[in-house]
């Protein structure tokens, strides 16, 4: 009877392995060598991705421009700056992907600029955790300041705003993943993406936009394939009722090709659910920080960009 009991146990796990194994989604996300790698992130180019922005904003849809620029560089650890001599201080260099993230719109008769800049160890295993987020919005009606410093014991918020419900402040968050980190993520190892319940920091992007406290919320992440080129990474947030979508190409260097994100936008009654819109126009490398001359417009032109 014992033995008829192992067989039967030993049978149950067999099949529900083999269930587990046939409905499992996985990605071939074709990481590269680590020879073409350096190739591509240390040339000493930035890439620079231009996208047509449809940006909602008091419950309407308006038209600008985002840009997504990706560029390694030499980072600070003590003081969480570029460092400008590397070779100086060895022991406190560490290389990063920085992301520098903005939207350009119109919301009737003023305009809103927005810029994030993410600073994500290239090394993901040795320092699993961006080292510092800053994010600032402008627009006629004021401006505003966030910044996530890495810490010993988790992340040091810093804000300042226009807003008197916000006001300058200063607190402690949990040290959990980066809704802003997710881009160079993407970009460095898409393997390393979290998938299930999770805990999050959502994007200061939002926080600012919808004048929430920048805190650790729940959310579920999932990884879709799209087709044999492209997945898609989906973070539902519940408490906000919001969604946001990456899509990016399964092959190296991993580009992002849209992004979406969808939550209630407007006032009272005329408040509704829509959908911030952005698709890739135009990708190019280029060493931009010395493009400063007038001459150096056609590169805006290229990328399909306005003023």
């Amino acid at each position: 009877m014992k033995h008829f009991t192992f067989l039967l146990i030993s049978l149950f796990l067999v099949l529900t392995s083999c269930s587990k194994i046939e409905f499992e989604e996985t990605t071939d996300y074709k990481n590269t060598t680590e020879v073409d790698f350096n190739d591509y992130w240390y040339d000493g180019l930035a890439e620079l991705n231009s996208y047509e922005l449809e940006q909602i904003r008091y419950g309407q849809v308006h038209s600008g421009e985002a840009v997504l620029i990706f560029v390694t560089e030499d980072f600070s650890k003590s003081k969480q700056v570029k460092l400008d001599n590397a070779q100086a201080s060895p022991q406190d260099s560490v290389k990063v992907l920085k992301l520098n993230f903005t939207k350009k719109f119109l919301t009737g008769i003023y305009p809103y600029s927005l810029m994030m800049s993410v600073f994500t160890p290239v090394n993901q295993e040795e320092f699993p955790h961006s080292m510092k987020v800053s994010t600032t919005t402008q627009d006629w009606c004021g401006h505003t300041f966030a910044q996530l410093n890495l810490q010993k014991k988790g992340f040091e918020f810093t804000g300042n705003s226009y807003f008197e419900t916000e006001r300058d402040r200063k607190y402690q968050i949990d040290n959990v993943l980066l809704e802003d980190e997710i881009w160079n993520m993407i970009r460095l190892n898409p393997e390393n993406l979290p998938v299930g319940k999770i805990d999050i920091i959502p994007g200061t992007f939002f926080s600012r936009l919808r004048h929430k406290k920048t805190e650790v919320v729940k959310a579920t992440a999932s990884i879709t394939n799209e087709s044999d080129s492209l997945s898609t990474y989906y973070l539902d947030y519940p408490e906000y009722e919001r969604q946001l979508l990456i899509t990016f190409q399964n092959e190296f260097p991993h580009q992002i090709t849209k992004f979406e994100e969808t939550h209630i936008s407007g006032f009272g009654s005329d408040a509704k659910k829509l959908t911030t819109k952005a698709v890739k126009k135009e990708t190019i490398k280029l060493d931009y920080w010395k493009r400063h001359f007038n001459e150096d417009r056609k590169y805006r032109q290229e990328l399909g960009l306005g003023i």
